[in-house]
């Protein structure tokens, strides 16, 4: 299983850092630094920080959303579903990023605003990341790199060897989150037997790692959006399965071999996959057939008896 998930892991992460300027829609692909905002309500989880990693967390706007990097201390952003409308449901979030960066507003915050808005209370979890450079253009300069890498056919000899990312760190942030949820459940009228986890990219493979390997996450169903592909070995107690992927994500490739696992394991699985939305499209980008994606989902979730009609 532990071969398998890296091979996995190994696709959507280099998938994801091709990620060019023709797959967003005509906005800004350069990087600009910002201040670090405020995020009220974030709670820390005192998971540890990270090694070799000397640079402090800063932040940066890109694609029009603002970006974390150099993360090393994990936080949990509570956003939680009125009281009136709230189902118990819950949902942790993992923004995507390859690892190195987390898209926090497109993938995070606006993903949390539109579960809570159906009765879904959300965490988002701001996980630690792999180091980068401290300064913005060094940075920059080093994803230029892996772009022109990652660019370079798979049987070009000439081509870098792909790392195979350890992943304890964010695996030790879910739990950390999943404990912290679990402590507070009755105050946050959160219904243990019915959270769930979905992730966007990277978080996408971050969900499916908890899902393979922890032993402390009990999900009661999962949600990898334009994530990794490949065929894995299904534990005997996954959880149901949401996934969405555009045909025109370079994650993509024809690949349907997760599908096939959670098939052949005969454990629900709920595939879309559309026409086009590229990668990273979020809850959605204008004229994208994938912009329908979070309706379906939550259509599942009402026929699975996780949510109301």
């Amino acid at each position: 299983m532990q071969r398998q998930l890296k091979v996995f892991l190994r696709s959507m992460v280099f998938g994801f850092i091709c990620l060019n300027s023709a797959a967003i829609f005509a906005q800004d692909g350069k990087m600009y630094p910002i201040d670090v905002p405020n995020e009220p309500g974030a709670i820390p989880l005192n998971t540890g920080g990270v090694e070799n990693q000397p640079a402090q967390e800063s932040w940066f706007r890109q694609w029009g959303d603002p970006m974390a990097r150099n993360i090393t201390k994990a936080t949990l952003t509570p956003f939680l579903a009125d009281p009136k409308k709230a189902n118990g449901t819950s949902v942790i979030v993992a923004p995507g990023g390859g690892f190195m960066w987390l898209s926090m507003k497109n993938e995070g915050w606006e993903v949390a605003e539109a579960l809570a808005a159906r009765g879904i209370n959300a965490f988002v979890l701001k996980y630690r990341l792999q180091p980068t450079a401290d300064s913005l253009e060094a940075f920059e300069n080093q994803m230029n790199q892996r772009f022109a890498d990652a660019a370079k056919p798979a049987d070009d000899k000439k081509a870098p060897a792909r790392p195979q990312w350890d992943l304890s760190n964010q695996l030790a942030d879910v739990e950390a989150a999943y404990a912290l949820i679990n402590s507070r459940a009755k105050e946050w009228n959160v219904d243990m037997n019915k959270i769930g986890m979905m992730g966007f990219s990277a978080g996408a493979g971050l969900t499916m790692a908890t899902t393979l390997q922890s032993k402390k996450v009990k999900l009661a169903f999962i949600a990898p959006i334009y994530g990794g592909m490949n065929a894995v070995e299904v534990p005997k107690n996954a959880p149901p399965m949401f996934v969405a992927i555009a045909v025109d994500d370079f994650l993509f490739h024809g690949e349907t071999g997760l599908i096939k696992s959670w098939y052949d394991a005969k454990i629900p699985v709920e595939f879309h996959l559309y026409q086009n939305g590229g990668h990273g499209f979020g809850l959605g980008n204008p004229d994208r057939t994938s912009n329908k994606w979070f309706e379906s989902f939550m259509y599942w979730l009402e026929v699975n008896g996780f949510v109301k009609p």
